[in-house]
């Protein structure tokens, strides 16, 4: 079943535009969204969630459109924006009992659960606890109250690997279940190629690829070869060329691939996919 579905989304700023974005997701994956920063990611998941006013556009979660039933769309939605920001001061049990009543399906006994299993003490100051355990409270706070859909911006970023590793793990182990799906935006492409099912990547406010990942790594290969073999037929094809003194390296379609047997050919990650794409 479809459990996210963006559709032509615009936002207009004096210096920035979002384009008719659209994409969709179905419930028990996990979609990446990428591109470099102030590529639209952000103003993206604020016009989703209507933190800011989208010029034109729609949003529908679980079958119902989100401008016309605002309240119920957010009870199945996790949202994190950027850093996890709370009182520093204030313990977690009382901020989990001022957030618990915006939500009628809070679920006392799941957010205890999930207190043991992120091994969390609600006795604890939110400046008590490292980045990781931030998230991870979050996330507790989320699924407590039948979350849905979680939509993450950066929820990886600014930790350590091993932290970043058992977020992703988390991850993964909260779609087994089919019903649960998650959104998040991150510039540290490692992490989507452990766990992420889908990209879609905007670039200026524009999305140039929606698809599952294998298809989107498949897309693409690294080539790369003496500088006198760049033709013009084959710099035609070629995205990002670099050039140095040993020759040159590119990203091209693998449907673009040239039969020439000076050029190297290899495969593509995300990590490279993206840095030559941002080159153009």
């Amino acid at each position: 079943m479809e459990i996210l579905s963006v559709e032509n989304l615009c936002k207009n700023y004096e210096k920035f535009a979002l384009k008719n974005v659209s994409f969709s997701l179905d419930q028990g994956f996990i979609m990446g969204f990428i591109g470099r920063n102030g590529a639209g990611k952000t103003t993206t998941l604020k016009s989703m969630m209507r933190l800011v006013h989208p010029n034109s556009g729609t949003v529908t979660i679980l079958g119902k459109n989100f401008a016309e039933d605002e309240f119920y769309c957010k009870q199945k939605i996790g949202f994190v924006l950027g850093g996890v920001d709370y009182y520093p001061k204030k313990k977690l049990k009382t901020i989990t009992n001022v957030t618990k009543r915006f939500f009628p399906e809070w679920d006392d006994e799941k957010y205890q659960s999930l207190l043991n299993r992120f091994d969390l003490d609600s006795e604890k100051r939110i400046d008590e606890l490292s980045a990781g355990m931030r998230v991870k409270y979050s996330l507790a706070l989320a699924l407590s109250h039948n979350a849905e859909l979680l939509i993450l911006d950066e929820p990886t970023s600014g930790l350590d690997p091993v932290s970043r590793d058992d977020l992703l793990c988390l991850f993964q182990d909260l779609i087994e279940d089919g019903e649960h799906s998650i959104l998040f935006s991150t510039h540290i492409t490692s992490d989507l190629e452990k766990c992420a099912d889908f990209i879609t990547y905007i670039k200026n406010g524009e999305i140039i690829a929606c698809t599952d990942k294998d298809t989107f790594i498949e897309t693409y290969r690294l080539v790369q070869g003496p500088v006198e073999e760049l033709n013009p037929n084959l710099s035609s094809k070629l995205i990002g060329v670099r050039k140095h003194k040993f020759g040159f390296e590119a990203l091209i379609k693998t449907i673009d691939l040239p039969m020439v047997a000076r050029i190297e050919v290899s495969a593509a990650n995300l990590e490279a996919i993206m840095v030559h794409i941002e080159r153009e």
